[in-house]
């Protein structure tokens, strides 16, 4: 059978996002292209989030089993079954094969193109096949850029050639270094610290400044850095890492530490990320290559004529995290359908509400919960701010039912002219799924009066609420 080569929308980038929007476009009753020249699914389902959070929950329950009474004595000094984790690992990303997902998304009625796609024009794409045959396909309405990230790798001298491993390696890890260098004090580079240390590699973690999560909330960075060095992680603050060498493919790598030698079995390399536009032809419809894709709040791309371009998710630079792909997937998909029945949209209508109001878990031991602002970028924005904060269990005792050395702590940002939340911070064990309620109640505008009288169940972790949201007394 001939495949088409006009379609209503042309998505190209099959991660979540990508995948998710070409979904609700086809309910939409469009025709529609999903362009992937990798694996449907995307760096989240295979290399990311999927994978790493996989290798991460048998390090968190067997650490709650060693903090609870009763379970700690029956697990004794157990340590976690690497080859189970690993088997479970590769069940949750499909052995990194997307037959099964490529052929449930045909089923629902669009193409799936396993190829390169690059914008050759307006509402044009060229599409490389693995082959290296290229064929144009055009879209009657609009193109979606759903392109992602990848790894960045630092210039440093032998860098490359020493063959680092990035979060496509370590999520696929099929042997645990005995020795492993992570370079990188971000959320990236503290949860594989948190991996590796728990599966039993000796870590070595380069910070080029002087605290870990440098963008959080200060007491949330000394948690974690805390909690690391607790489980033998070596944190080496304002390190420079100047050079590498690896003597052969299987070899022992050596890298330069200001004036120190270190030797590892291996170097990870959680630097940050590059957006993947150098190759997806933004020059010939007048945008710069190689950098993110600005969009307004209907997701159209800026500096583009007329409404056919749109992108999402990485690809804007908003934020680098699939939920927020798979957020922008059903606005896009809103907005395309509305434009392609003639809507003419006003300015506020199904647009995205996405900044500052974006939930973010790290996942370490223990977990940081981020929503919407810290105090200082409130106070950045020009916000008159008042904060509440709170140490658990002494705030609120009863949490030291969970675990002995029950250790949270949270702080809510307020503001002061409304008395409605900007943002909030919770550092705990098993605290992740604290995350909606402060979403729900920043994106809402909820004022703290109201939020007084939602009850928190007794006993339960929601209860860190209570002492932040306390009316306070004047003196």
């Amino acid at each position: 059978m001939t495949q088409p080569t006009e379609f209503d929308v042309i998505v190209i980038g099959g991660g979540p996002g990508g995948a998710s929007a070409a979904g609700y476009l086809s309910a939409e009753g469009l025709t529609v292209a999903l362009v992937e020249e990798r694996l449907i699914g995307g760096e989240c389902h295979y290399w990311a989030c999927n994978p790493t959070k996989t290798l991460l929950r048998p390090i968190e329950v067997l650490a709650l089993a060693k903090a609870v009474p009763g379970v700690r004595e029956a697990v004794g000094q157990a340590q976690v079954d690497v080859a189970a984790v690993f088997a479970k690992r590769d069940a949750i990303v499909d052995h990194l094969n997307d037959d099964g997902v490529t052929a449930a998304l045909q089923h629902d009625g669009f193409a799936v193109i396993h190829a390169h796609g690059r914008l050759s024009g307006e509402r044009e794409v060229t599409v490389t096949h693995r082959d290296g045959r290229e064929e144009p396909i055009s879209a009657r309405h609009a193109v979606v850029l759903a392109t992602g990230t990848r790894p960045a790798i630092p210039d440093v001298p032998g860098l490359a050639d020493a063959r680092p491993w990035t979060n496509r390696d370590l999520a696929t890890m099929t042997r645990v270094p005995p020795r492993a260098l992570i370079v990188g004090g971000g959320v990236v580079g503290v949860e594989f610290a948190t991996i590796l240390a728990g599966l039993g590699s000796t870590v070595t973690l380069l910070v080029r400044g002087h605290t870990l999560l440098r963008n959080s909330e200060a007491v949330a960075g000394e948690m974690v850095t805390e909690s690391l060095r607790r489980n033998g992680v070596d944190i080496r603050f304002g390190a420079q890492l100047s050079a590498v060498t690896r003597s052969d493919a299987d070899g022992v790598v050596t890298a330069t530490v200001d004036d120190e030698y270190i030797e590892v079995d291996e170097i990870v390399v959680a630097a940050g990320r590059v957006v993947n536009t150098d190759a997806l032809g933004l020059d010939a419809v007048g945008l710069p290559a190689g950098d993110f894709v600005a969009v307004d709040d209907h997701l159209h791309a800026v500096g583009t004529d007329g409404t056919w371009l749109y992108a999402m998710g990485d690809t804007t630079g908003r934020a680098l995290l699939s939920h927020l792909s798979q957020y922008h997937a059903v606005v896009v998909a809103d907005v395309i359908a509305a434009r392609a029945r003639g809507r003419q949209l006003g300015p506020d209508e199904l647009i995205a509400r996405d900044p500052h109001n974006l939930p973010q878990v790290v996942y370490t031991d223990p977990q940081v919960v981020e929503v919407g602002r810290t105090e200082s970028q409130a106070r950045a924005d020009g916000f008159t701010v008042t904060t509440t904060t709170a140490r658990y269990p002494e705030a609120v005792p009863d949490l030291a039912i969970f675990r002995d050395g029950f250790d949270a702590w949270a702080k809510l940002v307020i503001d002061a002219d409304t008395d409605t939340l900007l943002g909030a911070t919770f550092v705990g064990p098993e605290f992740a799924e604290l995350a909606q309620a402060a979403t729900l109640a920043v994106v809402a505008k909820v004022p703290i009066d109201v939020l007084r009288h939602v009850v928190a169940p007794h006993p339960s972790i929601n209860q860190i609420w209570n002492p932040l949201i306390a009316r306070r007394r004047s003196e």
